[in-house]
């Protein structure tokens, strides 16, 4: 807090009052600075400096098509500061229930195509080996590291083999579009209209990446078939020529994917950060795994390995 105030010395922001807003899971905090009826939420990215410009540049991107991005009021590259938009304290997984989660994840659809828009082609590119290095997070940090589990070679070779096939499927889906990589309740701002944060690490990818990350959500879980309908309500907007059937399997392949990445993501946080609030987490997102692996018979031998899977807790997980 020392160093924070200090910087705020040499701005118009010195004698506003500093409250803790959030952490992420990396190393950046946030704090809210207030002054009467004036709020702003200072970003304090000083232990991972590098992360600054990428995040200038895509808050410049999502402003450009209009989508409500924080704007940034001050900037120090140097120090490591930045100061945004205030865009409130409530999230969507404070508001979301069964009675609105339908309208409210309609809106946020209606916000992945627009994001959409914008042209990702300086964006890192979401490449074959980007999807297959992140999936093996799950064998070195949930199996290996977490479980302490000792895979025999014919595992790590059914591993390998599915972690492969599911790399080739998704790339087999449209690319080339922005990628916020992680648009869930916990970073889509509830305000009018609705905000976005967390986008830093933004890329080139596949067409229903963000779409996954929403509505196949590790924090809170409704109906899969009523998320089927609602992952059906974007192919219509984006009239997409494809049967129900192979769009929802596009679906499935990319949240494979995207969960399988994050079981081995949640579990480094726990072993290497010292973060254990994402353990509890883990149950829902082993979940989403096996339900779709299940679907498949080309994956029927990583199923079998995942659902022998003993979690050393399982605590109660947010569902409606």
């Amino acid at each position: 807090m020392e160093k924070i105030k200090e910087f705020l010395k040499d701005t118009s922001y010195e004698n506003f009052t500093i409250e803790v807003a959030s952490s992420d899971a990396s190393f950046r905090r946030y704090f809210r600075l207030k002054d009467k009826n004036k709020s702003f939420i200072l970003m304090d990215s000083s232990l991972e400096k590098s992360s600054l410009k990428p995040f200038i540049k895509v808050t410049n991107l999502l402003l450009s098509v209009n989508s409500h991005a924080p704007k940034i009021v001050f900037e120090d590259y140097e120090k490591g500061f930045l100061i945004l938009e205030d865009l409130g304290s409530l999230n969507l997984l404070d508001k979301l229930n069964k009675d609105n989660f339908k309208t409210v994840y309609k809106k946020c659809i209606d916000e992945i195509i627009t994001m959409q828009k914008i042209d990702a082609k300086d964006l890192p590119l979401y490449d074959e080996a980007f999807l297959k290095q992140e999936m093996n997070l799950m064998k070195e940090w949930f199996l290996n590291k977490y479980l302490q589990k000792n895979l025999n070679k014919e595992e790590i070779e059914v591993i390998e083999k599915s972690i492969d096939l599911i790399a080739k499927k998704v790339l087999s889906h449209p690319q080339g579009v922005f990628v916020h990589r992680d648009f869930h309740s916990r970073n889509i701002m509830f305000c009018e209209p609705l905000g976005i944060i967390d986008y830093q690490d933004a890329m080139n990818g596949s067409i229903v990446y963000d779409l996954v990350s929403l509505l196949k959500d590790l924090y809170i879980k409704f109906n899969p078939k009523d998320i089927e309908k609602l992952a059906l309500y974007f192919k219509e907007q984006k009239r997409l020529k494809i049967s129900d059937e192979e769009f929802l399997q596009w679906f499935d392949f990319m949240g494979l994917q995207r969960h399988i990445k994050v079981l081995g993501i949640f579990a480094r946080l726990y072993i290497r950060d010292n973060k254990n609030g994402y353990l509890k987490d883990l149950p829902l997102t082993l979940e989403y795994v096996l339900e779709s692996l299940k679907k498949y018979p080309e994956l029927n031998e990583l199923y079998e390995i995942l659902s022998k899977v003993k979690l050393p807790c399982q605590p109660q997980i947010l569902q409606h």
